[in-house]
């Protein structure tokens, strides 16, 4: 199961999807997670599914017509159930297979990417939920191992002569470049990692919601390995 032996007050864990979506983030939880050990073989959708470029979106449609086996059956039906719950809450689930992500090298010094620990940003007052079912799973980070990079001075530097703007101006900067997103782990940070099988529901950074974001980040992948991943 999972290694909560140093996630702090940050995780809860529920006994099923209704209480995932309905326990309120409170205090330092702003991780719920629905622990679940898997039956079916998902390494076997991945090999069936026709896959283009560094990710893959897996459609309903296609998911049906795979020819699978009957473990790959069992784990289709879970992939399946699991669409079709995040729906009915209103929630947008995409199926991805990653074999890589992109690599956000337009300032060396501050990447931008999710291989980074960072936080979603929303418009409105949702979650995000991810599921990785194959492959290296996401990690999370308790907020006080973590510090904002835009607050490292050294940082901060570097940033303010990318910037041409008026002082006031700066802190807008920031945001419009996802700066502010972006986190540094301190020298006793202990990454958590998501599991495989386990639904997760993350708080996001919007005003409405009472608690601090979540920071995580994507795995680097093992090479020649993908990853089955739901997100949304």
């Amino acid at each position: 199961m999972i290694d909560l032996s140093h996630a702090e007050n940050q995780i809860r864990c529920v006994a099923n999807f209704q209480d995932l979506i309905s326990t309120a983030f409170n205090g330092e939880i702003n991780a719920i997670c629905w622990p679940r050990k898997l039956t079916g073989d998902f390494s076997e959708i991945v090999k069936k599914v026709a896959l283009s470029g560094n990710i893959t979106t897996i459609e309903e449609e296609e998911l049906h017509e795979l020819q699978l086996s009957e473990q790959g059956q069992l784990a289709r039906e879970i992939l399946l159930d699991d669409l079709k719950a995040l729906k009915a809450h209103g929630a947008s689930p995409i199926l991805n297979v990653i074999n890589y992500y992109d690599r956000d090298d337009t300032y060396p010094f501050f990447p931008t990417d999710v291989y980074s620990f960072h936080v979603d940003r929303s418009p409105i007052p949702t979650d995000t939920f991810l599921c990785t079912y194959y492959g290296e799973s996401s990690e999370i980070l308790p907020n006080s191992q973590a510090i904002k990079k835009v607050l490292i001075p050294e940082i901060r530097a570097e940033l303010k002569k990318l910037y041409h703007g008026t002082d006031k101006g700066f802190e807008s900067f920031l945001s419009e470049h996802f700066f502010d997103l972006h986190y540094q782990t301190k020298p006793d940070a202990r990454p958590i990692s998501l599991g495989l099988g386990h639904l997760w529901r993350l708080a996001v950074d919007h005003p409405e919601i009472q608690v601090p974001p979540c920071v995580h980040r994507a795995p680097k992948e093992k090479s020649g390995q993908y990853r089955l991943l739901m997100i949304c």
